[in-house]
């Protein structure tokens, strides 16, 4: 092969792993840390059929971005890095090949989440396509939801969705648990609003107004009067008592419910567990989405272990919680209770690897 031929060849091969770390980026994160970095590595191969990219990336924890106070584990930053790695995995099907992923490929590198190869080519996917239209377009929600039920076909292709990955989505029917986890999610906010450190970390991914950044929670990013609903499930305080936040057009809207109340569950409580919950729930996200389905997400008291077991013992029949969130269809667009993502670029967080 001529040199231009094979300089053009690594071009694209470049752009392949450039366009699905531009859609990795935008998987969901705790306080929207984006706690990851990705390794790419392309090697020549000759095969019959002629000279061809053998595509690999590696997707890293970036343990500087860990919650230390929240999350001294690193459970919600490996559920975040697997939101990113099904990301990626929709991604690389999207361009036609096979994702081929070795999950925690390395116990002596605890820090790299997954090896994920381009694989054999495939026929395009209808149902993948979908699911990567829904990358960028969905958004995480901070308020009340309209009084618009969910059809129940669409519940239990969420709860497909999970168990495609290893977990379980688990819908609160009953209204005595759904007013209790409400409960315990306002005590988690009010314990964790009483210590300093807890404060101090959350502080730092929510930046003052004007502030420029690509990650963190902006005060464009959720109203400056929350809805209160019944049972009332409270946001985090990202403007720490300041008045932050938008004015929301929608705030006279009174029709407005609590939404669908779930929690995803996984029956071990290792570090697969949470990269395999992290993968779950994207998938689940971008499944609503395509439904114009938005989620509002309350992980306080999964924060606060002895809350978390409780929770576990009492609501989740012994397995272990990973999130809990809220589902509904959401007030018209532009409200600023849709959150507005700041992501990084690309070029500042992929490195080539040997």
């Amino acid at each position: 092969m001529e040199p231009t031929t094979r300089r053009a060849e690594s071009g694209a091969a470049e752009e392949a792993i450039r366009s699905v770390v531009e859609a990795a980026v935008w998987a969901p994160s705790v306080h929207n840390t984006q706690p990851w970095w990705f390794g790419s590595a392309g090697k020549e191969r000759v095969s019959s059929a002629g000279w061809t990219m053998n595509l690999r990336i590696s997707l890293h924890a970036d343990v500087d971005r860990r919650l230390d106070v929240a999350d001294p584990d690193g459970r919600e930053m490996l559920i975040s890095c697997g939101a990113a790695l099904c990301t990626l995995r929709v991604a690389i099907r999207e361009l036609g090949h096979e994702p081929e992923v070795t999950p925690l490929p390395d116990a002596d590198r605890p820090g790299l989440v997954a090896d994920i190869r381009f694989g054999r080519r495939l026929p395009g996917s209808e149902d993948n396509h979908r699911l990567h239209q829904e990358i960028r377009r969905r958004r995480t929600h901070r308020g009340a939801f309209l009084a618009d039920p969910l059809p129940e076909a669409l519940l239990s292709a969420l709860r497909r969705e999970a168990q495609r990955e290893g977990a379980e989505l688990r819908i609160v029917t009953s209204e005595r648990v759904r007013a209790a986890l409400g409960a315990l999610t306002e005590a988690a906010e009010h314990v964790q609003r009483s210590i300093p450190a807890y404060v101090a970390e959350a502080a730092r991914w929510a930046p003052r107004p004007g502030t420029l950044r690509q990650d963190g929670v902006h005060d464009t990013a959720y109203p400056r009067t929350p809805q209160r609903t019944e049972p009332h499930y409270p946001m985090r305080d990202y403007a720490r008592g300041r008045g932050w936040g938008v004015d929301d057009p929608d705030e006279l809207i009174e029709d407005v419910v609590t939404g669908v109340v779930a929690m995803l569950t996984t029956d071990g409580d290792r570090r697969s567990d949470w990269l395999n919950a992290g993968q779950a729930l994207q998938r689940i996200l971008l499944r609503a989405s395509a439904d114009d389905v938005s989620a509002a997400f309350h992980t306080q008291a999964l924060e606060v272990p002895e809350l978390r077991e409780f929770i576990r013992a009492r609501f989740c029949g012994g397995a272990h919680p990973q999130m809990l969130l809220r589902l509904g269809r959401t007030p018209p667009a532009g409200s600023p209770a849709a959150e507005r993502t700041s992501v990084r670029r690309p070029a500042e967080i992929i490195t080539e690897e040997p």
